[in-house]
């Protein structure tokens, strides 16, 4: 079958992006805090590996209620990261090396200390005063002023969505944190300041934009209460009202063709709560004239309790990762939209330890499982730092008091005041913050076995306390492993960007089908051209695992393993025997 795009190469659909957490990246200067300067230092080992843009989470002017994703100054570093000097140098350095920054824009929300904010708030009759979502109060019985509806606040699930304001007696929604209000993008003025943020990046040598829970900026202007999911829960999730409104792709084609066409673009929307593929094509099909793509997290909701908060936990196997991924390779394919491609970022835990085991034995292997897969599918291909190292999540040791995170920490408080002294209660919230908190991505990138895992000098105190692992799990012994027999997960990634660069027609653009039966073990699939035609075998178990290879799938030979560096010695016909997470690239016969 040919494909309808394949034609229609793009640089930024062959791209592969780099995804920095500034504060956990490298710190320069010795504060603990991860900055500019320490980007730039990095740069000829991101070249390295195979990458060609890097994009930086916000390291704009904030107080960092919630990291930066808070912000106060779009045009303005926050002074923890550096200078907007220092951030010049490091877009000037990336152009030295032939690779782009993409910035995060972060444009549902605010800071509260953001001056629009400040005067939003200051008088019911501010001429900012609609450019927030103001709501006078429900009263209940007493007369108490109560919330307009009972939206939860995403990152503080038993929390409302709404904050309330006592010097003008009303309240802002603020669907993140109280310190975020949400933007009133029905306003048109919010709007064309928003295109000024854009063109002051774009002006500046930004190369493009991840546009942070972009789907949200369209509320339903009624603001009805949201259904009854969680019946323990006061408030509920109410994104059936604020995810994809009936604005959205207005709003996403005039910031298009008022400014983003303007310049040879990469853009890439963060949609959570979306699974309509008719509303998902609305967004990056290739007329559509809105986004590039998309981040779609069927993937990475994976382990979430269906329909209900991120912060739960639900059991998965290979077969679901197989009907994930089918959906939307095929979807892109058969009606001419992109992909993103991401297991990691800086909202989720560590990939090894969601997907594969993260237990010494198996850590590399299913680290290297992930890559195999990620490198053999098509659309663009994002790596979250660490995760070419294969970073895990932090241990069950860690105490919850460890964790820095805002959602961790309200979860956390909310468990306690929920459960009190039941133990086994609160025993299960800390396994699901073991498993999903956000902190585990955002514990500081393993340079080296020294102190600090060479993120910040030894004599200071890091930001966050370093996994206890990195002794043993760093990119200094990764860089130097020999790799006569058996690949470091550093080395394994890097050999993967390369193929897939290589062999970019069918790896980027080619065609996609699963190959096999159903197996709640193994997954496997087909990757072709007229040309040229691979199969991957992917064993997402820690049990050995037979798979056999359909009649019409011709092996010429196994070319590529995770547990070993040169061709795997495996027959090319009747049934594959897999060893625990294995994972297996084969050439086809044309």
């Amino acid at each position: 079958m040919a494909l309808t795009g394949t034609d229609n190469h793009r640089w930024w659909k062959e791209s592969v992006i780099y995804q920095i957490y500034p504060a956990s990246f490298l710190d320069s200067n010795g504060d603990g805090w991860g900055d500019i300067p320490g980007i730039t230092s990095k740069l000829d080992y991101i070249k390295d590996l195979g990458v060609d843009i890097v994009w930086c989470s916000p390291m704009y002017k904030s107080p960092q209620a919630d990291m930066g994703y808070d912000i106060a100054d779009y045009k303005d570093m926050d002074p923890m990261y550096g200078t907007l000097a220092d951030m010049d140098k490091l877009i000037a350095e990336l152009k030295k090396r032939d690779m782009k920054m993409m910035m995060d824009l972060v444009v549902n929300h605010t800071s509260d200390q953001h001056a629009w904010f400040l005067e939003s708030r200051s008088s019911l009759d501010n001429p900012k005063r609609d450019w927030y979502i103001w709501k006078k109060p429900r009263l209940d019985a007493d007369g108490k002023p109560q919330p307009p509806n009972n939206w939860a606040m995403i990152l503080g699930e038993k929390n409302s969505g709404w904050t309330w304001d006592e010097k003008t007696g009303e309240y802002y929604l603020a669907l993140f944190t109280a310190e975020q209000p949400d933007l009133n993008w029905e306003n048109p003025e919010v709007r064309e300041a928003v295109h000024d943020v854009l063109r002051f990046w774009l002006d500046r040598g930004a190369s493009g934009f991840r546009m942070d829970v972009i789907n949200l900026i369209s509320k339903h202007q009624d603001f009805p209460d949201a259904d009854i999911i969680e019946p323990d829960h006061q408030y509920q999730p109410g994104y059936k009202y604020y995810a994809n409104g009936p604005r959205l792709h207005e709003f996403l084609r005039d910031m298009n063709r008022e400014v983003l066409s303007k310049y040879d673009t990469i853009t890439v929307g963060e949609m959570p709560f979306v699974r309509d593929e008719d509303e998902i094509m609305k967004v990056v099909g290739a007329e559509a004239g809105e986004l590039n793509m998309i981040f779609v997290f069927e993937l990475v909701d994976i382990d979430n309790k269906p329909g209900g908060f991120r912060l739960t936990l639900h059991p998965f196997d290979a077969s679901d990762i197989k009907r994930c991924i089918t959906r939307y390779q095929r979807l892109m394919i058969d009606r001419d939209g992109w992909n993103s491609l991401f297991c990691e970022n800086h909202d989720n835990p560590r990939s090894v330890s969601r997907y594969c085991d993260d237990s010494d034995e198996y850590r590399e292997l299913g680290a290297k499982l992930l890559c195999l897969m990620q490198t053999t599918l098509s659309g663009t291909l994002y790596v979250y730092q660490g995760e070419e190292l294969g970073m895990r999540n932090v241990p069950p040791s860690w105490d919850p008091e460890e964790y820095k995170d805002i959602e961790a920490i309200n979860f956390w408080d909310k468990s306690k005041a929920m459960y009190g002294s039941d133990e086994k209660k609160l025993a299960e919230a800390k396994h699901v913050l073991q498993r999903k908190a956000r902190d585990h991505a955002r514990t500081p990138v393993q340079w080296s076995a020294e102190k600090n895992a060479g993120f910040c000098p030894p004599e200071a105190k890091p930001w966050m306390r370093v996994n206890d692992d990195y002794q043993t799990v760093n990119a200094e012994a990764q860089l130097k492993q020999s790799d006569s027999d058996e690949l470091s997960v550093h080395q394994f990634w890097k050999r993967g960007l390369a193929n897939r660069k290589k062999h970019k027609d069918v790896f980027v653009y080619g065609d996609f089908a699963p190959v096999g039966e159903d197996q709640e073990q193994v997954f496997a699939y087909k990757r072709w051209t007229d040309s040229e035609a691979w199969v991957v075998v992917l064993n997402f178990s820690g049990k050995e695992a037979e798979w056999e290879i359909p009649g019409d799938v011709k092996v010429e030979g196994w070319m590529a393993g995770n547990y070993t560096a040169g061709k795997p010695e495996k027959g090319t016909s009747g049934k594959v025997k897999l060893m625990p997470w294995e994972g297996l690239l084969g050439q086809l016969k044309v």
